[in-house]
Order: C-alpha cells, then structure tokens, then sequence
C-alpha cells in the first residue's frame, strides 16, 4: 500500500502527482495501457483542481492523492478543499466532429479524464471534493493457460 501523497495546489506538482500515479499502477499490476489512461485523466482533474480550484488563498492548503489497490482495480482519489465542483456535471458533451470555432470552450478534459478511465466518481463531504479514478485489471488470458 502506498502511502497517500500530499502536495501543494500548485502546477509544478502535476510530475509528482504522475510519477506516484504511475507507481501505484504498477504496484496494482495493471497494464502499461491502462497506467497511461489513468495517468492522463489524474493529470487533467488534478490541473483543473490546481487552475480553477482556487486553493491556497485561505491558508496552506494540499491536493491529498491517495492510491486504492485491491484484486480487482487501480483507484486513484484525489481530493481538495476549493469550491464544491463536480466534474461530471461539466463536462463537454464532446462533439468532435465539429469544426473547432464550433464548439463550446472548457469542458473537453474532464470529458476525456471521464472516458479515460473504467469508473469515475465525485462526492462532497466536510467541504472536501473527493475525485475517484478507477482502472480495473485485465482477467488474466485463460486461453494461454491451456
């Protein structure tokens, strides 16, 4: 078990974050696919914490980022002490056949961060924002054990 990572809102800690992201993935035994997916959506919601989050104006505040490894999945919680946002009620509803100057701004990230990873959840508690990303592991082939 990892230990939970505590680092500040600020842009500088999005390597930090990544690297931890990547080392509970393998320490979860998922794929070197599935560590990427989960490491791009961690990065988006954790930048859209530090850009939009407002965090650090009232005394030091931290993005906790917490690994959850059990046999079945990667999870990846990060959680905040901004303003209550929801990510899933913002998200672009991604309609990328359209031209660019056709669509609507802000939005796309979260949509990709959702879809990159198997499970996404949000809720609010004690005016902590709880951002849960999960990756499950692949069944092992059972054809290559016959």
């Amino acid at each position: 078990m990892l230990e939970p990572l505590r680092v500040p809102p600020r842009l500088d800690a999005l390597s930090t974050i990544g690297a931890y992201v990547l080392k509970a993935a393998e320490a979860g035994g998922i794929d070197q696919r599935a560590a990427y997916r989960l490491r791009l959506a961690v990065d988006e919601i954790a930048t859209n914490i530090i850009t939009y989050g407002r965090l650090g104006q009232q005394g030091e505040q931290v993005i906790l980022v917490k690994a959850e490894i059990d046999g079945e999945s990667v999870s990846i919680v990060l959680e905040d002490a901004g303003p209550a946002f929801n990510p899933l009620e913002h998200q672009q509803s991604a309609d990328l056949n359209r031209p660019i100057d056709k669509r609507q701004i802000g939005g796309l990230g979260v949509f990709l961060a959702v879809r990159s990873v198997d499970d996404f959840q949000y809720d609010r508690a004690g005016g902590v924002n709880r951002n849960r990303l999960v990756v499950h592991r692949k069944p092992p082939d059972t054809a290559a054990l016959r």
